[in-house]
């Protein structure tokens, strides 16, 4: 017995449907993974983006209280030649959308990218945002 057959047995089925369709995560597209805090009065978001390249693969926007990073993590390996037996990485489009408290001045937006880490830092988003309490007048 074919042990490929034995351990997966739709692989034939997946290859087809590969070829027929694209990978699934490259019509669908993905998330990366994400890690958001604040940091005083910034906001700094870290996603984690191994295997692109920052200056051609990848947009980060500032629109109106919403902070946008997307774009493709492209895949240039050649799957016949290199018989890649498991794919856990996702290629294909991304898109990610983070909500901020206020909106957001452009020119206050910073992003770097090191060790496959996209950092951006939205400065002063929180400035003014803490809570004040209002006093409550009553008639006598």
């Amino acid at each position: 017995m074919n042990t490929t057959l034995a351990l997966r047995p739709f692989a034939d089925f997946d290859r087809a449907f590969q070829t027929l369709w694209g990978t699934p995560t490259a019509s669908n597209g993905f998330a990366p993974a994400a890690d958001v805090q604040r940091d005083g009065d910034n906001l700094v978001a870290r996603f984690d983006l191994p295997g692109v390249d920052p200056e051609q693969d990848v947009t980060v926007e500032v629109q109106g209280r919403k902070l946008l990073v997307r774009g493709e993590r492209k895949d240039s390996r050649d799957e016949e030649a290199n018989g890649r037996r498991i794919q856990e990485v996702r290629y294909g489009s991304f898109r990610r959308a983070v909500a901020l408290p206020v909106a957001a001045d452009p020119g206050k937006v910073t992003a770097s990218y090191n060790a496959g880490v996209l950092t951006v830092t939205v400065a002063d988003v929180y400035a003014g945002t803490a809570p004040h309490r209002v006093e409550i007048s009553t008639s006598a």
